[in-house]
């Protein structure tokens, strides 16, 4: 009787087993159907992916000019969108910030507290904080005037440039790094600065900024540093040379750091040291 039973039961799984598979082509097979018959409709009435057409042909004809224009104005939208970040990075305040920030972590010990999500939100409402006048001017001077249709793209363009290269000529404090790029260039020597091209003035800025926030994390370092000289020592003189001193030294620079103020101290010191 078991054996029967089992027997049994063995072949309703298969049935089972049967049934679902037919069950799956069946509507495998439908699916494939509709998709077929609905294909042909749809693409009757489906709109293009693109709102514009990239095909451009050798024929002079204006229809064809213009299509060429409009796609290339949209590579060049998306081309600047996707350098926008680095033209966030070289042109404003934002290296100095991220990397004193990532000074004063190391400095600390602590390894990834704060994040680097955390460093780079901070770095970035600074830099919106202290370039908020440059913003100002350009809102003023170029996009005002270009909504009013009083200057064209192009001129707005100039004068939102100039007024960016103004505030970095302001930052650079060493003339010897403007110096190095006027010189290596094949542009004479200008009497104004000012004259400059963006292209001699980013990269100078740009060293300046590292010097400076080099500096500042140099400074950062060396209470920090001072502390773990005195946790190695004493560790030394105890005998306990096989526990690591950033152990130890760790909570104390921590600590340190909580009761003078540190966040505070650090943020001023960077605010202050843009000329504004």
């Amino acid at each position: 009787m078991q054996k029967k039973e089992i027997k049994t039961v063995v072949l309703c799984n298969k049935n089972i087993k049967v049934n679902k598979v037919h069950k799956i082509r069946k509507i495998l097979f439908l699916t494939i159907v509709i998709i077929i018959a609905i294909f042909p409709v749809c693409s009757a009435y489906a709109e293009p992916l693109f709102p514009f057409d990239f095909s451009f042909s050798l024929n002079n004809e204006t229809s064809d000019a213009q299509q060429l224009s409009a796609s290339i104005q949209v590579l060049i939208l998306i081309t600047i969108l996707s350098l926008a970040p680095a033209i966030i990075i070289m042109m404003t305040s934002f290296t100095r910030i991220v990397i004193i920030l990532s000074f004063m972590r190391n400095a600390l010990g602590t390894q990834q507290m704060p994040p680097n999500q955390i460093i780079i939100g901070i770095a970035l409402f600074l830099t919106l904080f202290i370039m908020q006048p440059v913003y100002k001017d350009i809102n003023q001077k170029a996009l005002v005037p270009l909504e009013n249709e009083t200057i064209n793209q192009q001129e707005a363009l100039e004068v939102s440039g100039d007024i960016i290269k103004k505030f970095m000529l302001e930052q650079i404090r060493n003339e010897e790094d403007l110096a190095l790029f006027v010189s290596l260039s094949d542009i004479q020597t200008p009497v104004d600065p000012e004259t400059l091209p963006l292209t001699v003035v980013i990269p100078a800025f740009l060293l300046n900024e590292l010097t400076i926030a080099f500096k500042m994390g140099f400074m950062i370092y060396i209470p920090f540093l001072i502390i773990d000289m005195i946790v190695s020592s004493t560790l030394m003189s105890m005998g306990m040379m096989m526990l690591p001193p950033s152990l130890i030294s760790m909570p104390f620079k921590v600590l340190l750091f909580v009761l003078v103020g540190g966040w505070k101290l650090v943020v001023e010191s960077i605010l202050k040291s843009f000329v504004r």
